[in-house]
């Protein structure tokens, strides 16, 4: 029987993938609180997303049959949500499934008063009691019947859940005003130290990584280690983030064929990865990455970003400049179908060449999952290459050619469903990765690509009739009021933007942006950002997103951007803030960094002292360009062809026939340098870069 919903109007492909379910699906809004209210129903929110295995299996087993849609419609107003498009109606009720079993996932399906107040949430059900779960219907019906029957103790559960729930934000503000002297007292080295041992307990130095499976990249934490090794020269940290990263680009997360990360491995070894392929994780790691590479020049690192973003601009861009959100795990309703190979299959394709790729590759007969094989390295290309006496770029090329083969082979399977939204906190992150690619690696395309996406960001991702963002865009409409993580990463990417480009009119964007969310969504009484903005109504409450998950906290993200906005600007009252704001985290920073990586990173660089780099004349655009090769931790640049007096770092700077390298501190400069080779010699002798 043919059905369709309230979903066929929306633009979410996940939404999409129910609207012709024979439940009748709501969007979330309004007018699916009012029916409830009227028709005095309980409400079920369905949160998942387009690319989320178990929401398929669900919708397969649950949300398809006729029987189970039929009592859902009679009994309950029934809610879908995608959590990529409404992280903030996923982050209330994702907490009250925490409450209740101690533990999350999707798909969530929590159920509801029609105020919006939780009474009873969970995750996955099944059509029969199996896995210690009560099926579907029997959850459904015993809600159904308590909501009736049992209504004050109903009303009673959900007034405590949502008391819980709104009382997480409650924090007492430590002090009022910090002044550089108290700054550089409170925030010092020790903690640094304190963070990096921490980190250092959960290591993982069999497989690299941090504690045991599932296993998630950690990107935040592995790039905490980078720059604490910038700063500190601990070559611990440095060696556990080489081979953490390495790990992950020779094991099955990494696609040896097409490039790009999975989001996560199901084992601790990196080899069986979760298939889906989401844009935040690529661009985390490819920026990761391509600091790294600045740092050690090593070939592994250079490959891995030119593939993975070869991947991103084949199967993730779209023809506007802007990148999508996911590619599905699932193809054929089968979880990897469209990855794994059997040895057979290889054999016909490679041919005579096949014996030396399935070793290299670790291809066998029975398979490494299910009867199937997951292509990994479990060697490098040289160690490999030693064992067998081959030359290594011999070997190299072989393998590209082979690699290339059977990645022409399986773009004729059918493809796992890709999720075409275009998100503007994941874009944004997507960008950083661009610029730090070409920063790494000198390619212009990489450069034009990074300019075109935060264009194309800055054009279609704000409502029409005012300043404010939106979060997500498709098909001409961006929708959805933007939220902290939104604001945070786009500063970000334009502060990055404006790193190799050294216009002017990025900065200006981001001090924009800075002072819209500052004036939306900062908390004067505890010193950090709500996730949602104060003009939005349509929530149970505003909540704030403090730890690192996927994604980088969008409070840490907008602390740096205070700090580094505060320096360019000269402005005391981002800097204040910022320094508020980890006061107030400090000590959960020093005891959970695995959960507040981009903190401990915020907390590095208002600890060590940032390096100001000035560049004035006619080669400044070129010499900063050279600059930026090198890592640097903690680094500001500002290159100019003129001084330009509304900017601290480049007023007063006088021009002459030459160009001249200003290196600060503090807005406190040496002599200038009038050779680049001059003050690249300095700054290696102040320890900045290693040649």
């Amino acid at each position: 029987m043919n059905h369709s919903n309230q979903l066929i109007y929306e633009t979410s492909p996940y939404l999409l993938q129910h609207a012709h379910n024979p439940v009748n699906w709501y969007p979330w809004s309004d007018e699916a609180f009012r029916i409830a209210e009227e028709q005095d129903k309980p409400i079920l929110v369905s949160i998942g997303y387009s690319t989320c295995h178990w929401c398929h299996v669900m919708e397969r087993e649950s949300f398809e049959d006729e029987r189970i849609a039929a009592f859902m419609n009679e009994n309950f107003i029934n809610i879908k949500v995608d959590r990529e498009e409404r992280p903030d109606v996923d982050q209330i009720y994702m907490e009250a499934v925490q409450i209740i079993s101690g533990s999350g996932g999707w798909p969530l399906n929590c159920f509801l008063l029609p105020d919006r107040r939780p009474f009873y949430a969970g995750t996955y059900y099944p059509p029969q009691d199996r896995y210690g779960r009560p099926s579907w219907q029997k959850v459904l019906t015993n809600l159904s019947k308590a909501f009736q029957e049992t209504r004050s103790e109903v009303e009673n559960q959900a007034q405590r859940l949502t008391a819980i729930i709104k009382g997480g934000n409650r924090k007492v503000l430590k002090k009022n005003l910090l002044s550089d002297i108290e700054v550089s007292k409170i925030f010092n080295p020790v903690l640094l130290d304190n963070i990096f041992y921490t980190l250092q307990e959960r290591f993982d130095e069999i497989d690299g990584g941090f504690g045991a499976a599932p296993k998630f990249p950690g990107t935040m934490a592995l790039d905490f280690l980078l720059h604490y090794h910038g700063y500190t020269k601990n070559q611990t940290a440095l060696n556990h983030l080489l081979f953490s990263l390495d790990k992950m680009i020779q094991g099955g997360i990494y696609d040896q064929l097409g490039g790009g990360f999975a989001r996560y491995a199901t084992d601790k070894a990196w080899l069986i990865p979760h298939f889906e392929k989401m844009l935040y994780d690529n661009a985390l790691l490819i920026g990761l990455i391509a600091d790294v590479y600045k740092l050690t020049q090593q070939d592994i690192y250079k490959e891995t970003i030119i593939e993975t973003l070869d991947f991103i601009a084949r199967e993730m861009t779209s023809t506007e400049g802007g990148f999508y959100a996911a590619l599905d795990a699932d193809s054929e309703g089968i979880e990897g179908k469209y990855y794994v190979w059997n040895k057979l299959e290889i054999e016909n394709l490679l041919g005579e060449s096949a014996k030396v790729f399935c070793e290299f590759y670790n291809i066998t007969e029975q398979g490494n999952w299910e009867g199937q094989n997951i292509l990994w390295r479990p060697e490098s290309y040289e160690t490999f290459a030693k064992r067998n006496n081959y030359n290594v770029e011999q070997l190299k090329t072989q393998l590209k050619e082979n690699r290339l083969k059977l990645l022409q082979a399986r773009n004729k399977r059918i493809r796992p469903s890709l999720d075409d939204k275009i998100l503007l906190d994941w874009n944004a992150l997507q960008c950083i990765a661009y610029v730090k690619a070409y920063k790494a690696l000198g390619l212009e395309s990489y450069k034009n690509i990074a300019i075109n996406n935060i264009e194309f960001l800055i054009i279609n991702f704000y409502k029409k009739d005012e300043l404010n963002l939106c979060h997500t865009y498709k098909e001409g409409v961006a929708k959805i009021d933007a939220f902290i993580n939104d604001y945070a990463y786009l500063i970000d990417a334009l502060i990055e933007v404006y790193s190799i480009t050294f216009d002017l009119k990025y900065l200006e964007f981001a001090k924009k942006y800075t002072d819209l969310a500052v004036d939306n969504f900062w908390d004067e009484t505890s010193a950090d950002f709500y996730f949602v903005s104060a003009n939005q109504t349509d929530i149970l409450t505003r909540k704030k997103d403090i730890y690192d998950s996927a994604v980088p906290s969008g409070n840490a993200v907008m602390i740096r951007n205070l700090q580094r906005l505060g320096l360019i600007f000269d402005n005391i009252e981002y800097k204040e803030k910022a320094n508020l704001a980890l006061l107030q985290q400090k000590d959960f920073i020093e005891k959970y960094p695995s959960s507040m990586g981009m903190w401990a990173k915020a907390l590095l660089e208002i600890t060590m002292p940032k390096l100001e780099i000035a560049i004035i004349g006619q080669k400044a655009i070129e010499w900063a360009t050279e600059i930026n090769r090198y890592f640097i931790s903690n680094k500001i640049v500002m290159a100019t062809l003129n001084e330009v007096e509304a900017y601290p770092l480049l007023r007063g700077r006088t021009k002459s026939k030459h160009t001249s390298i200003y290196i600060c501190e503090n807005y406190t400069c040496q002599t200038p340098y009038n050779t680049l080779e001059k003050a690249l010699e300095e700054l290696k002798t102040m320890k900045k870069i290693d040649f």
